[in-house]
């Protein structure tokens, strides 16, 4: 069974030109964006602490999204670039969690599948960024990137699919799926993960 969904938006070579002609400003933005990852996943556990067949799953992502924070410091630390002051409003993030319903298990669901819509549009730029790099140590360490959003992008339908419906959860994926299309459509270009 296939766990997620292709997505409906390809991101432009223009995005990646971008990035890699302001690679500093993406690394301070991919650090901010692991340690808000890390974060999410327990986020899920604060506000679920009873569905605990889920929980061991989410600690080991959140762990390893901490761990992917530890590495972009070691690289920026490298290059001599400090951390953001503040982390910004992710304008992506915030528009994929006001298209979610309300009601408890309608937010935790559509959050769970947002999640695996993030993973999933990560991966598709970590790809890019590891394509795109000429340096083999920065090449690999997005290779191996890109390798771990796609698993979290399945992950977390996998999780849903524990306490909903198969084809709830496939019907309601596919419309985030298109939302978070249209989003990206409109999102200005800048040397940033979304």
């Amino acid at each position: 069974m296939k766990l997620s969904l292709e997505l409906t938006y390809q991101s432009s070579k223009a995005w990646v030109v971008c990035v890699m002609n302001d690679f500093d400003s993406f690394l301070q933005d991919h650090a901010d964006c692991e340690r808000k990852a890390s974060a999410m996943a327990m986020s899920f556990i604060a506000k679920c602490p009873d569905r605990t067949d889920i929980i061991p799953k989410l600690i080991e992502t959140g762990i390893e999204e901490l761990e992917h924070f530890q590495d972009v410091y070691g690289i920026m630390a490298k290059r001599g670039i400090s951390l953001n002051h503040e982390i910004p409003q992710d304008i992506y993030i915030k528009q994929l969690i006001d298209s979610c319903r309300h009601g408890r298990d309608e937010r935790l669901m559509d959050r769970m599948l947002i999640a695996s819509i993030v993973e999933c549009r990560g991966a598709e730029r970590f790809k890019m960024i590891a394509d795109a790099l000429e340096d083999d140590e920065l090449k690999t360490f997005y290779k191996k990137l890109w390798t771990s959003e796609a698993k979290h992008g399945n992950l977390f339908v996998d999780l849903a699919l524990k306490y909903w419906n198969e084809d709830i959860v496939y019907k309601r994926l596919h419309e985030l799926n298109e939302i978070e299309g249209n989003i990206c459509k409109e999102l200005p270009i800048r040397a940033a993960l979304h």
